[in-house]
């Protein structure tokens, strides 16, 4: 049985997620519930490897970091070192996880989950584990095997566990009063009439949808369109045309989907979740790597009308006007998409989830 001030103190869970956005952000979108609506105190643990260096403070949480554990795929004579290295990962975690008295640990994925799982089922504290890429990953795999409880974004993840869709951030897609929107205009130098294309290759930018998009520019503003364009920090600023918004980032993603008519993109799994919790109809052009896991991550929602796809070996300036032109053109087949968008399950992932959590970690206190 847990003592009265175990039973009393606010609910403490730690995250972990690391890497990339894409585990990042799910992970964070669960925690602010957590935090903003049951009053939990959340730590996430990343390693100084991953952009939870810059996203984790940034959203207000603190970051605990741990020492990474890569598994040396193609270099097996460093194979010998990772029992050691995932040793000192799991003892760090394990402090974290005492230093906060933390009730839960939910994970995503990455080089800091494997750790995590481990931490938790050492000192047995309830786990759970969030696949929300088409094809499951090593360490999340791990983590079902150890006990914790699977969640996939997807069918046939190869990870056994409910199909529950991705948690994203409360509030994205909502904009009652304008607001946003308004923000967004002002902010990009957009013209309110027009009908605006946003054009995104995540936070590193994409070449390839970079060149494309250089070619296509001027067709697509004589058409009547305006483009805001996120083409990557490591990347080089693109020219400048008329009608024509270029930024190395966009920060505030809120704004931007207020007011983007539609977004060409990657379609990496928390990119098309948030499209589609934001109504947003998309052109996908998946990544041409791994199994082919960014196809399948928008197949859905390309199979119900509610996205188009170009293939990366298809891509050309050409094939991005001779998409964009007519779907721009008729706003009968944008509505069709945002309705489609409408019940494509982005639902309230987050909250469910959340609200998993803090039962798991009642009925643990109870014992």
């Amino acid at each position: 049985m847990g003592t009265n001030e175990e039973r009393t103190a606010p609910l403490s869970v730690v995250v972990a997620g690391g890497g990339t956005a894409g585990h990042i952000e799910p992970a964070l979108a669960i925690g602010e519930v957590l935090r903003d609506t049951y009053g939990a105190e959340v730590v996430a643990l990343g390693t100084e490897r991953g952009l939870e260096t810059t996203i984790v403070p940034a959203r207000g949480f603190e970051l605990a970091l741990i020492d990474p554990v890569p598994i040396p795929r193609g270099k097996p004579w460093k194979l010998a070192a990772v029992p050691f290295k995932l040793r000192r990962s799991v003892r760090q975690a394990k402090k974290t996880m005492r230093a906060t008295g933390a009730q839960a640990v939910l994970g995503t994925g990455g080089y800091v989950a494997a750790p995590a799982y481990l931490a938790a089922k050492s000192l047995k504290l309830p786990f759970f584990v969030l696949e929300t890429n088409a094809l499951a990953g090593m360490a999340n795999k791990l983590g079902v095997k150890l006990g914790g409880t699977g969640f996939n974004a997807v069918p046939n993840s190869g990870m056994p566990g409910d199909v529950v869709g991705i948690p994203v951030r409360p509030g994205v897609g909502v904009d009652p009063d304008g607001a946003k929107a308004e923000r967004g205009y002002r902010m990009w130098g957009l013209d309110p009439q027009r009908k605006t294309i946003l054009v995104t290759g995540g936070s590193q930018g994409a070449v390839n949808i970079n060149a494309a998009l250089a070619g296509a520019v001027e067709r697509l503003t004589a058409e009547g369109f305006q483009v805001l364009h996120a083409y990557g920090r490591k990347n080089d600023a693109p020219a400048k045309h008329d009608r024509y918004t270029a930024v190395s980032y966009i920060d505030d993603m809120e704004a931007a989907y207020a007011v983007a008519d539609v977004v060409v993109c990657r379609s990496g799994a928390m990119t098309v979740a948030e499209n589609s919790a934001a109504g947003l109809p998309a052109i996908y052009i998946p990544l041409p790597h791994g199994n082919g896991e960014q196809g399948l991550n928008s197949a859905h929602l390309v199979a119900t009308g509610a996205a188009l796809r170009i293939d990366d070996a298809a891509l050309t300036a050409d094939t991005l006007v001779e998409t964009l032109v007519p779907l721009l053109h008729d706003d009968a087949r944008l509505a069709e998409m945002r309705d489609a968008l409408e019940h494509s399950g982005a639902g309230s992932v987050a909250e469910d989830l959340a609200q998993r959590i803090v039962e798991a970690a009642g009925a643990a206190r109870k014992d």
